[in-house]
């Protein structure tokens, strides 16, 4: 090279100037608001029950609860009846005085807390029946009667009833290391979950027929959590906040009426007593038909039992090993049909069953759905580890439990289902089925974070779905979906932290934000590759165990090499949003006559002196703002090229490797909303190419307002536009383009 040319890039540059700067009086001292600050004012101090990096620590430790129960279902009286023998191992480092045990069927009771504590307002329309149902019919006798609450040598214990809350009072305090089993009897009418108040359990009553279809669920006492982050977890069940469970071994006998057929929670144990010989025949095929679900009753079965009624009863067995929860599904009306799902090195069961008012899309989808779901949940975290997976048709449902669930979607009267339907059902089959996985197995607590389980699970939905069929339409998990959510009234908003009671838009500040911030975490600031590693280490770390926010958000980061902070600060601790706007274009010309404005400028060069030059100067001329309509763009011929300094600057040899840009942009980016957020660019030339640039989110780091990026250009720039396929919910896409584009409202 024969002489050092230098680029000034005015304004942009650290520049000196000779001038004295006049004196400015000193400014007060601040705290740090960066939003970039790590997050230590917000998470968890790291201790031996949980590691800095996201992992169990070497004092970790969770209790157990083993049942065997005993239930019968009066299916003319729709009541259920039950015993319990409870056996609770104490595996934490404390002493404890009492226990806690959950009552959520006393969330229903006449005149609970619950209710009491919910704001009401007139309505004036009413259906006849709901009118009826509010204002003239008696409150329903609901909840537990508990009948009596026994040691393991029949004594009578003392126990205290606080709503949806029950403590036992132990005689002698339970040490670390002991158990202790006490035996419960109850009994409570189920409701009609279409008509007396919802729920996520109950029967549904098909008037044509006469016949019931139950969804029976948190229908015994259950234990509630003991853990190192806050002892007993015995907040109340409010409605929304669902549920904490300790992991425990069941034995489960179910007496139904005998034509009745069940699935339920576990491996049925006495298939040859319940099925007929047919049935189990086809049972056994089904364990090894993997391409479709084999029917093991038929709907002609179905059909005879429904008009039956039958007098007699049957008992049906089931065993399950290290789940946090039981449920059950049991009618007359079932048809049932199951297939065999190859993981990597095990086969599971999918299984349906559901009412021939469900069919023909039921059989069509259903456990095709099951299947589906189990292996794209499989492929992001672990192998599913229990031994099947079933879907139940229960209209107006989705709610989960482990290996098994209630769902919604059915034909109508004649048949034939909307494509509205068919992909309703099949997201809440694959959400619901997923639910295995987020809470059941990563056990987080519902109870305090609804988002760790429904927005995690939701953004698994959202690959599943997209995985089964790339044109699906997902309703949460694309970014573009939150948006009208994120822009509107302050007022409506919480962050996504925030106690599931607390919440006004529960399906979008659970489910949607939370699912689009991991779709953006994986697609934009992380990379698939580093964010499925992170998020199949936190599914491992946890499963089976009970995480906590701070436990994922240091996963996330652990496993990924990525500072996150920054993204977890805005998108789930405050209801900031994403609005990223192109501010200013200037446009630069090379000249050999510095003007007025720079030329007495002088380049600094590191911690000494100044460089002497010669200098290249990139002037910012009278037309530099091409983005304003009185100005147009500088034309390549009207300019001195830089192509001249290359002559006269560079060796034959050296000029063939470089570079031959002839236009120079600065452009301005504003960030009107508080979300940090990457910066994704796509430029389009005069010529028709594009070119796509993405800046990390870093780039806003010294600067919370504006960032600026300067381009070297071989070609003119015709447009510029940000975030040009919606990947970063950007709530106003007005300030998006370059030039601006006018956007119609949908009045115009």
């Amino acid at each position: 090279m024969k002489t050092l040319s230098l680029l000034l890039l005015f304004p942009a540059m650290l520049i000196a100037q000779e001038k004295t700067a006049p004196v400015v009086p000193k400014q007060q001292g601040k705290y740090d608001t960066n939003k970039f600050s790590q997050m230590y004012d917000l998470l968890a101090t790291p201790n031996m029950f949980r590691t800095a990096s996201g992992a169990p620590g070497p004092a970790y430790y969770q209790q157990q609860a083993d049942y065997k129960i005993d239930v019968e279902l009066d299916d003319k009286k729709s009541k259920l009846t039950g015993s319990e023998v409870i056996t609770y191992s104490n595996n934490s480092p404390d002493t404890l005085e009492y226990l806690w045990i959950q009552l959520d069927q006393n969330q229903a009771k006449a005149n609970t807390q619950t209710s009491l504590a919910e704001s009401e307002k007139m309505n004036q329309v009413l259906p006849l029946e709901g009118f009826s149902n509010k204002y003239l019919k008696k409150d329903l006798e609901r909840g537990f009667n508990i009948e009596q609450v026994k040691d393991a040598k029949g004594n009578a214990m003392s126990y205290t009833i606080n709503e949806t809350m029950m403590r036992i009072n132990l005689a002698t305090p339970l040490k670390p290391g002991e158990k202790i089993s006490l035996a419960i009897k109850w009994w409570y009418n189920i409701n009609n979950y279409r008509k007396e108040g919802g729920g996520r359990s109950g029967y549904e009553l098909f008037e044509k027929d006469g016949n019931k279809l139950y969804v029976i669920a948190q229908f015994y006492p259950r234990m509630a959590v003991y853990n190192d982050v806050e002892g007993w977890q015995n907040m109340q069940f409010w409605g929304s906040g669902e549920f904490a469970l300790p992991f425990g071994n069941f034995d489960v006998n179910i007496t139904v009426p005998a034509d009745h057929v069940i699935d339920a929670t576990g491996e049925l144990v006495n298939r040859s007593e319940v099925f007929t010989a047919e049935q189990v025949k086809r049972y056994e095929q089904a364990q090894k038909s993997f391409d479709k679900p084999v029917v093991i009753v038929t709907q002609a079965e179905a059909e005879a039992a429904e008009k039956g009624f039958s007098e007699k009863k049957k008992t049906w067995k089931f065993s399950a090993k290290n789940v946090r929860d039981f449920g059950i599904a049991s009618s007359r009306k079932f048809i049932y049909d199951a297939m065999a799902v190859q993981l990597n090195n095990k086969v599971v069961m999918a299984e349906s069953v559901y009412p021939k008012e469900a069919n023909p899309l039921w059989g069509e989808t259903s456990t095709m759905t099951v299947a589906h779901t189990l292996k794209s949940y499989s492929s992001h975290t672990f192998d599913y580890p229990y031994p099947k997976a079933v879907s139940v048709s229960a209209e107006d449902q989705g709610m989960e439990y482990p290996m098994i669930c209630w769902n919604y979607g059915r034909p109508d009267e004649n048949g034939v289902t909307s494509k509205e339907i068919k992909n309703g059902m099949i997201g809440v089959v694959i959400h619901e089925v997923g639910h295995n996985f987020f809470p059941m197995i990563v056990n987080s607590d519902e109870r305090q974070w609804s988002w760790m389980d429904e927005g995690l699970n939701s953004f698994m939905e959202y690959m599943a779905e997209q995985e089964l069929d790339s044109k699906f339409p997902s309703r949460r998990g694309p970014a573009k979906n939150i948006v009208p959510y994120m822009s509107g009234d302050q007022k409506f908003l919480e962050p996504i932290m925030s106690n599931s009671e607390t919440i006004q838009q529960f399906g979008n500040n659970a489910y949607g934000k939370p699912a689009t911030g991991l779709n953006i975490l994986r697609e934009v600031v992380m990379g698939r590759e580093l964010f499925d590693y992170a998020f199949k280490t936190y599914a491992n770390r946890w499963k089976f165990k009970h995480p906590t926010p701070e436990d994922f958000f240091r996963t996330m980061e652990d496993a990924s090499a990525v500072d996150l902070d920054w993204f977890f600060r805005g998108w789930f601790y405050s209801t900031d949003f994403v609005d990223i706007g192109i501010n200013d274009v200037k446009q630069y010309y090379v000249s050999d006559t510095p003007t007025a404005d720079i030329k007495d400028i002088k380049v600094k060069k590191g911690r000494f002196g100044y460089d002497k030059g010669p200098f290249v100067y990139l002037v910012a001329g009278d037309n530099a703002e091409v983005n304003t309509s009185k100005k147009k763009a500088l034309k390549v011929e009207e300019v001195k090229l830089l192509a001249d300094y290359v002559d006269q600057t560079f060796t034959a040899e050296e000029k063939a490797g470089l570079k031959s840009p002839k236009y120079f942009y600065e452009v301005e980016f504003n960030k009107p909303g508080g979300m940090i957020m990457p910066i994704l660019v796509e430029i389009t030339y005069e010529d028709g190419t594009q070119q796509n640039f993405q800046y990390p989110a870093q780039i806003w780091r010294k600067n919370n307002d504006t960032a600026k990026k300067v381009y070297a250009t071989e070609k003119a720039i015709k447009s510029i536009q940000i975030d040009p396929k919606l990947m970063t919910a950007d709530i106003d896409v007005t300030n998006n383009s370059w030039p601006k584009v006018e956007v119609k409202s949908k009045f115009d």
